[in-house]
């Protein structure tokens, strides 16, 4: 059976759609199942800038936030194999971690 992200529509946008490859500006909140708050663009007190790619962030970004419009705020479950796997990320999250994300969507910019 293949791993999906399972998502939670909070508000639903009406702005531009994120997709694969483009470059996004959110605010978001991660946590591990446990509720450990493990990292927040709102700690650095600014969004956080990235392109969807698999060479920025992790599978269950991309496959979570496609689709997702401009002024909308998802809740993602993200199983571990579509996260970091098996691989410990620093002190924060453990191998095979399934992670939580609450993303706000502020700004989409097509390539």
């Amino acid at each position: 059976m293949q791993a999906e992200v399972k998502i939670d529509e909070l508000i639903i946008g009406t702005g531009k759609a994120a997709e694969r490859g483009a470059l996004i500006t959110a605010h978001y909140r991660g946590w591990l199942e446990d509720g450990t708050e493990f990292d927040s663009s709102f700690k650095n007190a600014a969004p956080f800038q990235t392109v969807l790619s698999n060479k920025r962030v992790i599978q269950g970004w991309i496959l979570g936030l496609q689709g997702m419009c401009e002024g909308g705020k998802r809740k993602l479950w993200v199983p571990a194999e579509l996260a970091y796997g098996e691989r410990q990320i620093g002190n924060m999250i453990p191998a095979n971690s399934n992670l939580i994300f609450e993303i706000e969507l502020l700004e989409v910019l097509t390539r």
